[in-house]
């Protein structure tokens, strides 16, 4: 794998890269990412909901490891069809983030705590 899994600065459990990654690699696959029905959504506990992102009119409730891709306003990675592909290289040990306004956040918004010199402070999903 070219991720492991462990306590990020950002926020709780975060993905960081094994190896170097070079620009326009995918990153992470959401392969056990599946897609829900909304009656599914409706009965997801607030916590899985934070796991959710709707493409193409779809739902879809993120699996692991991706799942743990946590946000950041100077993203390395954007969005592919469900996957992750290298905004710019990414360096050993550095970790995996990806710009939530580019999903879906049932909430809406959040705070943002990522820390980057270009935060925005709140962050608004699609």
């Amino acid at each position: 794998m070219k991720v492991k899994f462990k306590s990020s600065e950002i926020h709780g459990y975060g993905l960081f890269a094994t190896v170097f990654i070079p620009k326009g690699e995918i990153v992470v696959r959401w392969d056990d990412t599946r897609e829900i029905e909304t009656s599914e959504f409706l009965q997801l506990s607030p916590e899985e909901k934070h796991y959710v992102d709707i493409q193409d009119g779809k739902i879809f409730l993120v699996g692991e490891p991706e799942r743990y891709i946590n946000h950041s306003c100077n993203a390395n990675t954007i969005p592919g069809h469900l996957c992750d592909i290298a905004a710019r290289d990414i360096q050993v040990d550095e970790e995996i983030t990806a710009d939530y306004s580019n999903f879906f956040i049932p909430s809406g918004y959040f705070t943002c705590a990522c820390r980057a010199q270009n935060c925005r402070g709140v962050v608004k999903g699609k």
